[in-house]
């Protein structure tokens, strides 16, 4: 739906369903459109070093304009901001600003800002409203959608989390434009993931070259991701599940590689690659359609075999400690065809590890 400019998709939740907001120079109007969902005054914006720099003085100006008191609350760029004591430190400044339970936290940046940040605001005076403004296309199309919050523990990625929605979504694909490359292309893993579960049309319309009129691109995606939510908000019916398509092997190849050697879409990319031979083995998928995704992922430049020197074992040990195992066994996402993903127990962690045998670098010639 078109509003001002702006394309709208609806997160239909039950109890609360909440707005994502989606259109070119929208950072600049961050506060109108915030204060149509939040009437008090302070606000805390939680950036990074990287995007704190390039953004947060248009969001903290449009926030001023609105009549809101922000203060700006920067932490490092990376993985690695999504520990718990960045958790502190962040309340800590929160609380030296007066923030108090009727204030309101602003996510500006990546998944990681989106993660730490939204759960940072789950636990704030026991849970304080909060705002998603994604700034990567990873974060647009997806993470920045869904509630689920969370950061790192030394076992496992996100294993430390709570269930916490957004009251808006501001999405604003400039942001996109001053990516570099790789990180550009990382976030399309996410988009590969939503087409090959749900759209494989929209594999067709993706350009590797575009970096304007993205918003209907980004809006197809997040439209995706809301009906899923919608359907199943806690992961208790399985079908939001089907959004690890790619995550289960992904998740055991970012740890093991470490945080921060391969970035998150690239280790989806090579868990899609893994997720796609299971599938045509035990779950029928057309070989053409697997190469169609894979051509995909070859277009965006991302990874699809093991970088050197990456164990099985190390992946195996990081994959066994997910949160996607339920009672000692891994729901495993396949696909049937393209668009008709499916929750199987069927695959073995024999499976698991002989297709990760497999990933790895072929010889050279």
């Amino acid at each position: 739906m078109n509003e001002n400019g702006l394309l709208t998709v609806e997160v239909a939740l039950a109890d609360s369903p909440y707005p994502v907001w989606i259109g070119d120079g929208l950072l600049a109007r961050g506060g109108e459109k915030i204060r149509s969902v939040f009437s008090g005054s302070k606000v805390a914006v939680v950036s990074d070093a990287n995007v704190a720099p390039l953004y947060a003085e248009t969001v903290l100006a449009s926030l001023r304009a609105a009549g809101m008191e922000p203060t700006l609350i920067v932490v490092a760029a990376g993985e690695t901001a999504k520990r718990l004591e960045v958790v502190g430190e962040v309340c800590d400044a929160m609380i030296r600003a007066g923030l108090d339970r009727s204030s309101l936290l602003v996510a500006l940046g990546g998944g990681v800002v989106g993660d730490l940040a939204g759960f940072v605001a789950a636990i704030y005076y026991r849970g304080i409203p909060f705002v998603q403004i994604p700034t990567t296309v990873v974060a647009q199309v997806d993470s920045s959608v869904g509630g689920k919050t969370g950061v790192n523990a030394p076992g496992g990625k996100n294993l430390l989390g709570a269930f916490h929605h957004p009251v808006a979504v501001l999405a604003d694909p400039v942001t996109l434009r001053t990516l570099p490359a790789r990180e550009f292309n990382e976030g399309v893993a996410e988009i590969i993931k939503h087409a090959a579960i749900r759209d494989p049309d929209m594999l067709d319309g993706l350009d590797p070259a575009a970096r304007t009129g993205l918003a209907p691109l980004i809006a197809r995606n997040v439209a995706i991701k809301a009906r899923i939510v919608a359907a199943d908000e806690r992961e208790i019916t399985g079908e939001r599940a089907l959004l690890n398509f790619g995550h289960t092997v992904g998740h055991g190849v970012e740890q093991a590689a470490g945080y921060g050697e391969l970035l998150h879409g690239e280790a989806v990319s090579i868990g899609l690659h893994a997720a796609l031979r299971l599938s045509v083995s035990r779950a029928g998928l057309p070989p053409v359609e697997a190469e169609r995704v894979l051509a995909a992922l070859a277009a965006f430049r991302l990874p699809i075999h093991l970088p050197a020197g990456l164990s099985t074992d190390a992946i195996m040990a990081a994959l066994e400690r997910d949160k996607k195992f339920h009672a000692g066994r891994v729901r495993f996402v396949l696909l049937e065809g393209l668009g008709r993903a499916t929750l199987s127990s069927a695959v073995t962690l024999k499976d698991i590890r002989e297709t990760v045998e497999a990933l790895k670098m072929p010889d050279a010639p």
